[in-house]
């Protein structure tokens, strides 16, 4: 047989019964794989199809339900990700132009403001900052301050973590101070197992302590920005000078919610160790072993002294400059600052921001103020005040209560920057309707958003801890539910009676 009727055959053979085999199975993965892998990303715009159409209620026009359906279905894929979060954020502005038929120049506006800014800012000097790797001398100073007993040593890195926390974001300190405790759990002793409760008090000392820091400031959390942006956008009329009030600078937000935070720090190390029993009641071992580590590293580089000016001149600005520029013009400062001084590259901060949550929280925005224009957000706002009406909770501290139930609920299934983009407008429209302060209400939610402590993705600082590998998911359940209620208690008493006395 020759060669070419050799391939002829061939031929034949794979395009016959081989093709149409390999098409079948094609066409089985594609069903069976790939739809179901995208199952819930069909789910979600299948959902928001079926609300689009509905028959419309009492209070809703088509524009509103439009933009309900829209909300409902990126509510569901911010739970679930069946496409990475920045694509529902393209989703979301195409949305806008597509089925809304707003012009796409109108759109672009309301995606880039000040709030977004300094999103952006704050990442940006996260990167700056995690760069001059300062972690050792941190855990060096904390052990010097607490001494080496373990009750001491977590109250001391919850601490730091937390007032940290409360300036530069929970997601970065938790990645400066992840190496501190991974520090003291290994020099104590090499074996997981034999440290598998003082892993968990002092790992969740560096989350939770990041955590219930992220309300105290502005910069602490992109939840605050967020609300901040509503309140100006809502209720702010340069024309009206009764509307200055709801100009949030970053030192009011201090008043209002820093005494939160610290009351909060010390129920952190107080529940974690009536959950977990650490092995080692004294970590002198472990402090040997990193003193030798630190003297071996040398004394402060200029570079650190340089490093730490600048932050301190950024929050500064933040404190004294951000009602006349703004947060997010100050926060871009800051990290313009770093890349000039040369202690962060441009590629640094490039790799190591993830640009596409600045899209993100920015369509999210957005959106709410979409919630808010077509009505969706007042009839919505309308409707959970009806539900609430049978149980004599549709104002007071009852609301309150089940305002910030609703919101922890939600910022354990997803971000809590877009638990406030999404239920922000809402819980504002029921501040008006329940005849609450705006103000108050909004407090209430973006302060909320923070009691993330129950799952892994709750929070930045939970799943940064979480990839140490000394704990399990349980870990978080175990205590996590403990620290929402404690934080719920405090905020509703701040509610009560702090609150009132700063004219809420």
């Amino acid at each position: 047989m020759t060669s070419t009727s050799q391939n002829a055959e061939d031929l034949e053979i794979v395009s016959a019964p081989g093709l149409s085999e390999q098409l079948g199975k094609l066409l089985y993965d594609f069903a069976v794989h790939y739809l179901w892998d995208k199952r819930w990303f069909i789910i979600a715009l299948a959902v928001g199809a079926a609300i689009a159409t509905l028959p419309l209620p009492d209070g809703l026009n088509r524009e509103g339900m439009i933009v309900l359906a829209m909300s409902v279905s990126a509510t569901i894929m911010f739970i679930t990700e069946p496409i990475p979060l920045p694509g529902v954020a393209l989703l979301i502005i195409l949305g806008q132009i597509f089925i809304l038929g707003h012009d796409s120049s109108a759109v672009a506006k309301t995606l880039w403001n000040d709030s977004v800014l300094f999103i952006m800012g704050s990442l940006m000097l996260a990167v700056a900052v995690v760069k001059q790797k300062l972690d050792r001398r941190i855990a060096w100073v904390i052990v010097r301050i607490t001494g080496t007993k373990t009750t001491r040593v977590c109250l001391g890195i919850s601490v730091v973590s937390g007032l940290m926390a409360s300036f530069i974001g929970e997601h970065t300190v938790a990645a400066m101070m992840l190496p501190v405790g991974m520090t003291l759990i290994m020099l104590t002793s090499d074996d997981p197992k034999k440290v598998r409760g003082l892993a968990a008090v002092i790992l969740l000392s560096v989350a939770y302590g990041a955590s219930v820091a992220a309300i105290a400031t502005p910069s602490g959390g992109a939840r605050n920005a967020i609300m901040i942006g509503y309140w100006r956008e809502f209720f702010f009329d340069p024309s009206n000078p009764e509307t200055i009030k709801y100009l949030m600078g970053y030192v009011r937000w201090i008043i209002f919610a820093y005494p939160l935070f610290l009351i909060q720090l010390p129920f952190v190390t107080l529940i974690l160790f009536m959950t977990f029993k650490p092995e080692y009641k004294d970590l002198s071992r472990a402090v040997v072993r990193l003193r030798k580590q630190v003297e071996e590293q040398g004394s402060m580089k200029r570079a650190d002294w340089v490093a730490i000016f600048l932050f301190v001149m950024t929050l500064l600005g933040w404190i004294f400059l951000s009602d006349s520029v703004g947060m997010g013009t100050i926060a871009l400062l800051g990290a313009t600052a770093f890349l000039i001084a040369g202690l962060v590259h441009w590629e640094d901060i490039n790799s190591g921001v993830n640009w596409g949550v600045g899209l993100l929280y920015g369509a999210a925005i957005s959106l709410g103020i979409e919630m808010k224009d077509s009505g969706a957000a007042l009839w919505v706002a309308e409707s959970f005040l009806g539900l609430l009406g049978p149980f004599g909770i549709e104002n007071g501290i009852g609301l309150w209560a089940a305002i910030s139930v609703l919101t922890t609920t939600i910022a354990n299934t997803m971000s809590a920057g877009a638990s406030v983009a999404v239920l922000g407008p809402i819980m504002l429209k029921v501040a008006i309707a329940a005849e609450e302060s705006p103000i108050l209400i909004g407090f209430v939610t973006a302060v909320s958003t923070g009691f993330g402590y129950l799952t892994v993705f709750a929070a930045p600082a939970c799943t940064i801890v979480y990839a140490s590998g000394y704990l399990k998911v349980t870990d978080f359940l175990k205590a996590g539910w403990k620290m929402a209620l404690t934080s719920i208690i405090i905020m509703l008493l701040a509610a009560s009676f702090y609150w009132p006395i700063l004219g809420l």
